[in-house]
């Protein structure tokens, strides 16, 4: 991948988990720091991105303080950014505090001859993911009205198995209806997901399924239990192409983790 003009770039960031008060940690780490390398580092790199996309777990255990430092952080560069909630997150707080023309929540936007559809897959108070009957009838719509025009679907949960069984207690509890919808509009490219805290990259006949690592602690792949390890954070760069190409690439810190404990069970 490079710096294209011919394509719209778009930086996706993933599983946050900003706490309360910038110098606190979560596994050990402080979260804020490496959300902060993360950003930095692919701004720095790419110095121009069309859209900036976050897919859930801003924060850890939400509240206004650490949206609106996330918010001022997105503030200081120039790209619009859509804002998502995973299941860690308060979507009415986050709808609140980003609430502007270039940052927000807004579930459908519209690139050149390319659309996002940004879907709500959370169930408040549980760890797993599913998609209301109002969240599916929205996508159908929006892919109905605007046949012309390729697709990339983000949200939270994965929708594909990562084949660590732990982790695939959380999938989109009714993914199959998810699929039933896009098996049926051919100009959906991609699916982008966070939650996963790892790499996911399935090709399937007609479109890549994307899952990006967290911007702070990683999950081991393919474990039957709950397991993180101190494998660098990363994002992921995304560039969609006016004949419907999708190409992408995962890049990560230079830095491993620092401090992280990795003997615990839970966060």
């Amino acid at each position: 991948m490079n710096n294209n003009p011919a394509c719209l770039s778009i930086l996706q960031l993933s599983d946050l988990h900003i706490l309360a008060a910038p110098e606190d940690e979560l596994l050990g780490i402080n979260t804020e720091h490496y959300f902060h390398a993360c950003l930095d580092q692919a701004v720095a790199a790419k110095r121009h991105f069309d859209l900036i996309l976050l897919t859930g777990d801003l924060a850890q255990d939400p509240c206004a303080a650490s949206y609106r430092r996330i918010l001022n952080s997105l503030e200081a560069y120039d790209a619009p950014c859509i804002c998502l909630p995973g299941n860690h997150d308060n979507y009415e707080l986050m709808q609140q505090v980003f609430n502007t023309d270039s940052i927000n929540c807004r579930k459908q936007v519209f690139l050149d001859n390319w659309q996002l559809i940004s879907l709500n897959s959370q169930i408040p108070g549980e760890p797993g993911g599913r998609l209301s009957n109002e969240e599916l009838a929205f996508l159908e719509n929006c892919l109905s009205e605007n046949p012309n025009c390729y697709t990339l679907i983000a949200v939270h949960h994965h929708c594909l198995e990562t084949k660590s069984p732990w982790m695939d207690t959380m999938i989109i509890d009714n993914s199959r209806e998810l699929w039933a919808i896009v098996d049926k509009y051919s100009q959906v490219k991609a699916i982008t997901t966070g939650h996963i805290h790892q790499i996911l990259d399935i090709k399937t006949a007609s479109l890549r399924v994307l899952g990006v690592p967290s911007t702070c602690f990683q999950f081991v792949p393919g474990s039957t239990e709950f397991a993180v390890n101190d494998t660098a954070p990363g994002y992921r760069l995304i560039e969609l192409y006016a004949d419907g190409r999708v190409e992408s690439e995962v890049i990560r810190l230079a830095e491993p983790l620092a401090g992280l404990q990795t003997n615990l069970h839970e966060y």
